[in-house]
């Protein structure tokens, strides 16, 4: 069987939004690149459907116009305004994103079925600089005098592409990371979620506010509500891995009987209907630093370990450290430099100066979601104070107030009202 050989600036295996931020600003910088990818789109992606600011803002920097087109379809991609959290107890905290904002204010985030957002980003990705091949099957990734090459399947057709670095943007079972990192091939911090789609779920805000709910059996892990165009909502949970395993949680039985029985959520759900299937996914959490590069290769999104650990948002880090690995490689090909050490310096160092904070914040916030009576003091709090409502707001766009929730000493100040 004959091999056809390729040569590209750049190899990026998962067309996701990883892999799609990366060749977004590749084709900006006049990258060439070819997009592997296994899938053939439009396809779905189990996931919790919720995009945030740091989404629109990569999309934006990608194009402008993408963003305002996302913005100007209701239909498909439904503004979200806040977030309301439901303490243990069962009181409600409703915050919202941008308290301050005017008319023209535009919405922070939005919520859209993977299905039809990642189709989206796979469309956007079209450029002169860009070859995406879909439905390929990698057989294997090799490293020879300083390059990369792949060894891939489509369509009957077997190739052989070789470039000076690849980046890993195939999620949480990431080819690239198992390639590259054997050591390191299981993320050590997982979580577990599973997603439905429902029609019909009542009680929704009126402002499209994304709703997790802190259930005493679910914690440090929550259910979550979000609303989606068409009247439908994605419902789901997530808790860690470690957790289900030490107490043997069957998390789909768990989740149904809150919908049915827990007495705020189960009347939303009287007359709603389940659509398709319940499923699940892997979530990689981003718990502590961990190697994102070496010699001729990166990883991002899911493949390196960067959702959230307490929001679990991965679509919008996916977005931006692909948008950082882009940033990366339009170095190493100015310096003639892709290597581990340069690597580390124009990515690595880069994302965890930018997220690292953020990353640790989230990682203790879900330590204290363990301890049910101190997140219904807080909510207790809150409810009754517009201050402290204000200000918890406001944590949720300044990396430095949010902060502020981490530490004994600001609920020592609630609780003296200082």
């Amino acid at each position: 069987m004959s091999i056809q050989k390729l040569e590209t600036s750049v190899i990026i295996i998962g067309a996701g939004p990883a892999g799609a931020g990366a060749s977004f600003f590749l084709s900006k910088y006049k990258i060439p690149h070819i997009v592997i990818e296994k899938e053939t789109f439009p396809r779905d992606k189990v996931c919790g459907d919720a995009c945030s600011g740091k989404t629109a803002l990569v999309i934006n920097r990608a194009n402008p116009e993408w963003l305002s087109e996302i913005l100007n379809e209701p239909n498909a991609f439904l503004p979200s305004w806040g977030i309301k959290f439901v303490a243990p107890n069962g009181k409600a905290l409703d915050i919202p994103f941008s308290p301050k904002r005017t008319k023209e204010t535009r919405a922070p985030g939005f919520t859209v079925p993977r299905l039809t957002f990642d189709n989206l980003l796979f469309e956007k990705m079209a450029s002169p600089y860009c070859t995406i091949m879909q439905g390929a099957q990698v057989s294997a990734i090799n490293n020879t005098a300083g390059s990369v090459s792949v060894a891939l399947t489509q369509n009957e057709t077997t190739y052989e592409i070789t470039a000076p670095i690849i980046i890993g943007a195939d999620g949480d079972k990431s080819i690239v990371r198992k390639k590259y990192l054997r050591e390191n091939a299981a993320p050590k911090a997982y979580a577990v979620g599973l997603r439905a789609y429902y029609e019909g779920v009542t009680g929704m805000h009126e402002e499209q506010f994304i709703e997790l709910h802190f259930l005493p059996e679910m914690l440090p892990g929550y259910l979550w509500i979000f609303p989606l165009p068409g009247g439908m909502a994605n419902v789901g949970v997530g808790i860690l891995s470690e957790v289900v395993r030490k107490k043997n949680i069957n998390l789909r039985e768990q989740m149904l009987d809150a919908i049915k029985n827990n007495p705020q959520i189960g009347p939303r759900f009287a007359n709603a209907k389940l659509v398709g299937k319940i499923q699940g996914w892997g979530l990689p959490l981003a718990v502590e630093r961990q190697p994102l590069s070496g010699d001729n290769f990166m990883l991002t999104g899911d493949a390196g370990c960067l959702i959230d650990p307490f929001s679990g948002e991965g679509i919008g880090n996916a977005l931006y450290s692909g948008m950082l690995a882009a940033a990366a490689i339009k170095q190493c090909i100015e310096q003639h430099n892709y290597s581990a050490a340069f690597l580390k310096t124009a990515y690595d160092d880069v994302l965890y100066k930018r997220l690292g904070d953020e990353f640790k914040v989230s990682a203790a916030l879900q330590r204290l979601c363990k301890y049910p009576w101190l997140f219904n003091f807080v909510v207790n709090k809150a409810y009754k104070s517009q201050s402290l409502r204000d200000t918890i707001s406001c944590m949720f766009t300044d990396m430095d107030l949010r902060e502020q929730l981490s530490k004994p000493s600001f609920y020592f100040k609630i609780l003296f009202n200082r």
